[in-house]
């Protein structure tokens, strides 16, 4: 491995391609701190223009799991999460899911953040739940184990990345970095719901994915959201065993019916926690069926079922029987 980083941003400016190999051992380089601001940027912008390969994308995120803190997690874990990027506002779908799914007695490694380019991210919505998402880190297996579900506060997990956060906010705009979060879970899940901002990328993800050993993975995007919506079709890329598929799904597949974007739109973290609090306390409408619907992607993911409506159906019992609610509750004790 090479400590010097300008031999392949030479190859970059003329348009050249990285293998895994070499793009892991470039981003080990930026990761490690030995590379210059100036010389991250190049890269980061030459691999933006020109646009980024699978082979680029593995070996980033190789770069990037072989440095990250890892949590142990059973082999059924899922992770359901998102890119980030729409710019949207909506009320947090992956984080309602997450205690739905652990309600169904999935096992969920929820990786996430702070809000970045939305109002109210992960971490911030369940601080206002009451959650502390700072717990210390040994403890989060037995936090996964007690309340089904755990989550994975990414600046603890990729301290490395801190190297590329200069160059990153400088830029200020997408680069590699807005797609490797959700392909480097600290679990090492090898199942996930993952939405992705730009559909484009939906494929290059889960062909990432498929090198990365991953099993079942749906990488989803929905009328412009990075989830499932209830709005209209959905877009949806399908890792199942090596194989990779595209299909659409809608509402109706579901058994759901459709309402317009408006209806999920939230706020700060203190309005979308409490949507959140009465969708698990029972309350119907459009962001009940969002969560469901992305849900039961959860767990066609996670082995549980094969089709949505059935998934639907299972969501709902979480929801109504009051064990989605339970795990919140499980979660918010056990990280106090």
């Amino acid at each position: 491995m090479t400590t010097n980083l300008k031999p392949t941003l030479a190859r970059l400016a003329l348009g050249e391609t990285l293998s895994a190999g070499d793009a892991e051992d470039a981003f080990g380089i930026i990761m490690s701190g030995e590379a210059t601001p100036a010389q991250i940027a190049g890269l980061l912008m030459a691999m933006r223009v020109r646009g980024e390969t699978v082979p680029e994308l593995t070996g980033a995120v190789r770069a990037m799991r072989a440095r990250m803190l890892g949590v142990d997690a059973p082999d059924g874990a899922i992770d359901v999460c998102g890119t980030g990027g729409d710019n949207a506002g909506t009320l947090n779908v992956s984080t309602a899911a997450t205690f739905v799914l652990a309600g169904c007695g999935v096992p969920v490694a929820k990786h996430g953040n702070r809000a970045l380019s939305s109002r109210t991210g992960g971490a911030d919505v369940l601080t206002a739940l009451g959650v502390n998402v700072d717990v210390a880190l040994e403890r989060l297996p037995e936090v996964l184990r007690t309340a089904n579900c755990v989550f994975l506060f990414a600046p603890r997990h990729h301290a490395a990345l801190r190297h590329a956060a200069g160059p990153r906010v400088e830029l200020g705009t997408r680069t590699i970095f807005n797609l490797l979060g959700p392909l480097a879970n600290p679990a090492r899940v090898r199942r996930q719901l993952t939405g992705v901002f730009d559909p484009k990328w939906a494929r290059p993800m889960a062909e990432t994915l498929a090198e990365l050993g991953s099993t079942h993975c749906w990488l989803v995007h929905g009328e412009g959201l990075d989830e499932l919506t209830v709005a209209g079709p959905n877009s949806v890329v399908e890792l199942r065993d090596g194989v990779v598929r595209a299909f659409t799904v809608t509402p109706e597949d579901a058994g759901l019916p459709r309402a317009p974007i408006a209806a999920i739109r939230g706020g700060e973290a203190a309005v979308n926690a409490a949507a959140l609090g009465a969708v698990l306390r029972g309350a119907a409408g459009p962001y009940r069926d969002t969560v469901l619907f992305n849900a039961a992607a959860g767990l066609i993911v996670a082995g549980r079922v094969e089709a949505l409506r059935d998934g639907v159906a299972q969501a709902a019992t979480a929801i109504d029987s009051g064990a989605a609610l339970a795990a919140l509750e499980t979660l918010r004790r056990e990280t106090a």
